[in-house]
């Protein structure tokens, strides 16, 4: 144990800690599609709430041991934990979990692309909200990061309209998460200035479960709301021990040491690993140009993760 306790003491203490974890958690998002493809029988709201409220019953022990700081949390904390649960844990995942739904139209890896347009979003709520301030640089390796997203997205250049749309639609829901998620991210940057990541997960957890609870109710007095079948609840228990509660524990360790421009670009990762698994399950290889853009963002994650390109105000 002692040992155990040394190492990990290290290596929180280590200056690419942050960036590590931020990595992981989001390789550990990629494997998301692969689960979630499975639920398509279910309506988006209701996976949305048994994914955080099973990740709730996980991250309980927190909430107990740090009820009596979270009593005493300021009222613009809660705002933003409430923006994160709602944008992040709400609309960001019923956004992404709805694109997902039009698999048949659009592939899984194009969709986790084009939500990663999140650091637009990100960086532009990070100068008006936390006051961060950019050196030239760090603008030039996030286009870069963008562009090369861009060309792995679409593979022909020019986005292509087909089966009536519904590609198209997939894409703009992917859009609608990566504001969400980007929105997200600033605001729990801000909320974890004080705070341990083992309060902000389950706050965020049970906020974002008791909302969509409330929508799954009203399925509910509708009869509209279908019984998942046992696989389904294999795979619902299987995304929150990878990429739910757990993944996102692992994110909130990481931010709380990096800044929130710099994590939106280091999330790229996401998108790398998911296309990598979209050719490996689903044969869908990558093209030259997918190529291209995929070294360009992994340089650009390589540039950021280097701590020089943020200037506190």
């Amino acid at each position: 144990m002692e040992v155990y306790d040394t190492v990990l003491k290290r290596f929180t203490s280590w200056q690419y800690a942050g960036p590590i974890a931020i990595v992981f958690a989001a390789f550990l998002w990629s494997l998301d599609a692969l689960f979630r493809q499975s639920l398509y029988s279910l309506p988006s709201l209701f996976i949305v709430f048994a994914e955080h409220a099973l990740g709730l019953l996980i991250t309980l022990p927190w909430l107990i041991q740090f009820w009596p700081r979270i009593k005493y949390l300021s009222h613009r904390t809660w705002i933003s934990i409430f923006w994160v649960a709602v944008f992040g844990g709400l609309l960001g995942t019923l956004a992404y979990t709805s694109a997902l739904s039009y698999i048949n139209y659009i592939n899984f890896s194009v969709v986790v692309l084009l939500q990663k347009l999140q650091p637009i979003f990100a960086i532009f709520l990070a100068r008006i909200i936390l006051k961060e301030r950019f050196r030239g640089r760090f603008y030039f390796w996030a286009f870069l990061a963008l562009l090369g997203g861009y060309f792995v997205a679409f593979p022909d250049i020019l986005p292509q309209w087909q089966d009536g749309g519904k590609n198209v639609w997939a894409g703009l829901l992917a859009v609608g998460a990566a504001f969400a998620w980007g929105s997200s991210t600033v605001m729990g940057k801000y909320s974890l200035r004080d705070l341990d990541a083992r309060i902000v997960t389950p706050l965020r957890l049970g906020l974002t479960a008791m909302i969509s609870g409330i929508g799954v109710l009203l399925f509910v007095r509708l009869g509209t709301l279908p019984v998942p079948s046992t696989e389904q609840v294999f795979y619902l228990v299987a995304i929150v021990f990878s990429s739910g509660a757990v993944a996102l524990s692992i994110y909130y360790f990481g931010l709380k040491k990096v800044e929130a421009s710099q994590s939106t670009i280091l999330e790229m990762f996401w998108p790398i690993s998911a296309v990598t698994i979209d050719w490996i399950f689903f044969g869908h290889a990558l093209t030259w140009s997918q190529i291209l853009g995929a070294v360009l963002m992994l340089t650009a994650i390589y540039r950021v993760s280097q701590r020089e390109k943020i200037i506190p105000v």
